[in-house]
């Protein structure tokens, strides 16, 4: 099966990264080299490192970049840190991550991503460690019920768990057509006649399975800690958990003073170390989301690093 994947908010991701030719830039999510591709072709003596954990993904960026000044590593954008203190780089001009799965990704079934075609759960975006059906088959009612609600954000998160624990005290839930159905008998007939009711708790699980909001908080921190000051970093999010959780921290990243308001005067000592490129996200235009279905919750946010050291915790 061929890698596709078409690139979200290309010209918008390579607009806010105000890319030098011979800047270092990095893209923490390699997917199909969509992304990638565009930025090395801006580079004449600066160099990309394009990075994912999945290894197929590896294998495509790979052959995509070849030729081009680019190198692709094996690794989660939560490493950043210690891939560049590998490759010997010091710093950035310029982040990407799209945190979006990739079209090939859901569209390859054996990847069990799914809930439209029939595949063993798995979900793994790194092929290794705990899969999806460890999950539905390990996890305690209670924990299910709030991964669901938390992850997926699902009203009926504790009858869908509930469905999920009777189903499996008979046989083990294996594939996902079968985790789908489950899910939708958790749910009233109403909601299931207005559309899918599986994709919330699909990504619910997906999240779980991937640990992404914990890498993505360890990743924000470690990629903007990596930037040369007047290096961006963008983000594209396709969920309301990853967009609060990108907005808060780059609103962090440029606050400056945190004393409480009844003090004179400043005396923690803290300014900004970054401004917003974008008070608020750049979303696909309708000519995207007519060419591109996938595009549709996409929002991208770009921060620009103005200060290099933190100030002193006091």
């Amino acid at each position: 099966m061929e890698f596709k994947h078409i690139p979200v908010l290309l010209n918008e991701c390579i607009e806010g990264l105000n890319i030098k030719p011979d800047g270092i830039y990095c893209d923490g999510t390699a997917g199909g080299a969509g992304h990638s591709r565009e930025i090395a072709k801006r580079l004449t003596t600066g160099r990309l490192i394009s990075v994912d954990r999945d290894p197929e993904a590896v294998a495509v960026a790979t052959e995509r970049l070849q030729g081009l000044p680019a190198k692709v590593v094996r690794g989660n954008y939560s490493e950043l840190d210690e891939i560049f203190e590998r490759l010997g780089i010091e710093g950035a001009d310029g982040i990407l991550m799209d945190l979006g799965v990739s079209s090939y990704q859901l569209d390859n079934a054996e990847r069990g991503f799914s809930y439209h075609t029939d595949a063993p759960l798995d979900m793994r975006m790194s092929s290794e460690g705990m899969s999806a059906k460890d999950v539905v088959n390990s996890y305690d009612e209670q924990t299910l019920a709030r991964i669901i609600f938390e992850y997926g954000e699902e009203k009926f998160s504790r009858s869908i768990a509930k469905k999920i624990v009777q189903a499996r005290q008979e046989n083990p839930i294996e594939p996902t057509l079968q985790l789908a159905e489950i899910i939708k008998s958790g749910v009233p007939q109403k909601v299931r006649r207005e559309k899918n009711p599986c994709k919330k708790t699909f990504q619910a699980i997906r999240i779980e399975v991937n640990a992404e909001l914990d890498h993505l908080s360890v990743a924000l921190d470690k990629a903007f800690d990596l930037l040369n000051v007047g290096g961006r970093l963008c983000i594209i999010t396709f969920h309301s958990l990853e967009d609060r959780l990108v907005k808060q921290r780059f609103r962090s990243f440029c606050q400056g003073c945190v004393c409480p308001p009844d003090f004179p005067v400043c005396v923690c000592g803290r300014t900004p170390r970054g401004r917003l490129i974008t008070r608020k996200p750049i979303e696909p235009s309708d000519a995207e989301n007519t060419d591109n279905k996938r595009a549709h919750s996409a929002k991208l946010r770009i921060i620009e690093k103005i200060k290099k050291e933190k100030d002193p915790i006091i």
